[in-house]
């Protein structure tokens, strides 16, 4: 007698599972789409709670605000052209696509010479394809620029005495620094006999230092009035929390 095979048997699926398996499948989806919504928040409160450590979360002046009073950031960073040392025009636009540390400063100011040391400490620290620090200095001439940074990144460094012209500055600058310096220098001359930089007085700003952060939109992040010192652990905190966005 011919054997008979048992009866091929289904896998079953019970309906109360198919269930289940979807709202796990649901409730995945969810949690998904709550974190991809909370990450953005989350940088920008980091940002905002780094930078607020440096004190850069006071109102802007009415030059960076469309005409109000003042205004809040985040808000669009006026672009401008300035000129580098080699008379080439710069944009601040050029720079779109990387993070932008905006520092406004002059020969005639002390407290930015003594700033000059921490902002070449940082710079050189963080420094990348993706990172710039840029210097407007409001002068009228390059040898008043060039004597500045030796005097603020060299001042054991014995200048000349007198009135130093272009080639004499120069000369002693690449003496001085020889390596050179880790962040961007531009000219930004004041109108006639002022002492603030057309640009910079174009920011509303009356007095130097102050510096701009600027993301990779072009969009100020965070104003900071008057010297900070950028080696410290919430400086650079409040830069990275820009620059890892």
């Amino acid at each position: 007698m011919a054997e008979t095979s048992p009866p091929a048997k289904g896998i079953v699926i019970h309906p109360q599972l198919i269930l289940v398996g979807a709202g796990i499948a649901v409730l995945g989806l969810i949690m998904a789409g709550a974190f991809f919504w909370m990450v953005p928040n989350a940088a920008a409160r980091e940002t905002k709670a780094a930078c607020r450590g440096l004190r850069a979360d006071q109102p802007l002046n009415a030059a960076l605000c469309g005409g109000a009073a003042s205004c809040n950031l985040p808000v669009r960073a006026p672009d401008f052209t300035a000129v580098d040392h080699q008379g080439k025009p710069v944009k601040l636009s050029d720079f779109r696509g990387k993070v932008v540390l905006l520092n406004f400063w002059a020969s005639w100011c002390g407290v930015c010479k003594t700033e000059k040391p921490a902002l070449r400490a940082m710079a050189d620290e963080m420094a990348s394809d993706d990172f710039v620090v840029l210097a407007l200095a409001s002068d009228h001439t390059w040898s008043e620029v060039l004597v500045a940074l030796v005097e603020g990144l060299a001042p054991t460094f014995r200048l000349p005495e007198g009135a130093l012209d272009l080639a004499a500055a120069l000369k002693a600058y690449s003496q001085a620094l020889p390596s050179g310096i880790p962040f961007k220098v531009l000219l930004d001359p004041p109108a006639g006999d002022g002492n603030i930089g057309q640009i910079t007085a174009s920011w509303g700003i009356k007095a130097v230092p102050e510096s701009a952060l600027i993301d990779r939109d072009g969009t100020i992040r965070a104003y900071f009035v008057n010297k900070r010192d950028w080696e410290s652990p919430v400086a650079k905190t409040c830069l990275r929390s820009v620059l890892d966005e």
